[in-house]
């Protein structure tokens, strides 16, 4: 890291594991059955989602890039933030195309990259101070649901939360987040959000269900993570990847269906889980979005939306708003 560079730390692997066993606890003794996304992500679970945005279904990564690309520029002068925010910034890899725009604008002074894993962020804020050493870097380790309370509060501010990760929440949760970042900001900074919006139920469905089986991959990983990180004999060939559009919810479910019974031993919760033949257990929601819906939910957490950037093909979208 340069010499501009600070690294806050609010969450430590005991926190990480603990939240691993009470989520894991919860999830599979729940009816039905479920485990968070967040668990898809260990190093084996970053590589294959890696590959899954490079896929010709999965359209959302190569997407939300494109439109980055063609309007930065312009979020960059309708913003005006000298700090840009990046909650679950991970490499910080689409952010540089922010962190361009903000700099030839005249006024980025700062980056403040939040995620979950500190060596991601220890990596991203190297990389960052090698090619942007002027930039005052501070990277915060701590979890977007709970911890904002600890982001610096220098510059005014442009929280980005991208990727359509807002989408991974329930509209309870959504509605919690969303109030927890209104609580973190003053009156005046902005929130930039990227929401995938509801298309054809087919693109949606191949998107979460590739043909060449990398997404039924990645979802069967959470068991192997299970399996490491908490004793469980899962084994994860004995279960089947379904991805399924609920309409009524206007959101992907991603699914693992148990194709025999069977008894799971958690040996570090001392827990055993049944499965009859069939059941399915819930592993991830991909919430998709109309307009007038993002308005209305970025509205009731205090956020007044001033700007809208669309595909051609209306497929995702990135807003801008304001805290008022």
């Amino acid at each position: 890291m340069n010499r501009l560079s600070a690294l806050d730390v609010h969450l430590t692997p005991a926190d990480a594991d603990r939240a691993l066993r009470e989520d894991a606890r919860a999830g599979l003794t729940a009816t039905p059955k479920e485990l968070p996304p967040k668990y898809f992500y260990d190093a084996r679970g970053s590589e294959l989602f890696e590959e899954i945005t490079a896929l010709p279904e999965y359209y959302p990564t190569r997407t939300e890039r494109a439109l980055l690309e063609e309007s930065a520029a312009a979020i960059a002068a309708a913003s005006g933030a000298d700090t840009v925010v990046e909650l679950g910034s991970g490499s910080s890899a689409k952010t540089r195309l922010l962190l361009d725009a903000f700099r030839a604008h005249g006024t980025l002074r700062r980056y403040v990259p939040q995620d979950v894993s500190e060596a991601a962020l220890r990596g991203a804020l190297t990389a960052l101070g090698a090619e942007y050493p002027d930039l005052e870097l501070h990277g915060v380790v701590g979890d977007f649901t709970k911890d904002l309370g600890f982001l610096p509060k220098r510059g005014r501010r442009m929280v980005a939360f991208l990727g359509g990760t807002i989408g991974n929440l329930r509209p309870r949760e959504r509605a919690a987040f969303l109030a927890h970042v209104r609580g973190a900001l003053e009156p005046g900074e902005q929130l930039l959000l990227g929401t995938g919006l509801v298309i054809d139920e087919p693109t949606l469905v191949a998107a979460y269900d590739d043909a060449q089986g990398i997404t039924a991959e990645f979802n069967r990983n959470v068991l192997h993570v299970l399996n490491r990180e908490l004793g469980a004999d899962f084994e994860p060939a004995a279960f089947t990847h379904r991805a399924v559009w609920a309409a009524e919810d206007e959101w992907i479910e991603m699914r693992l269906r148990a194709e025999r019974a069977m008894r799971v031993r958690i040996a570090e919760l001392d827990l055993e889980v049944e499965f009859a033949e069939g059941e399915e257990m819930r592993t991830e929601i991909s919430a998709k979005f109309q307009p007038e819906g993002v308005r209305a939910m970025l509205a009731e957490a205090g956020f007044d939306l001033v700007r809208w950037w669309a595909d051609p093909e209306r497929r995702f979208a990135v807003s801008l708003s304001t805290a008022v």
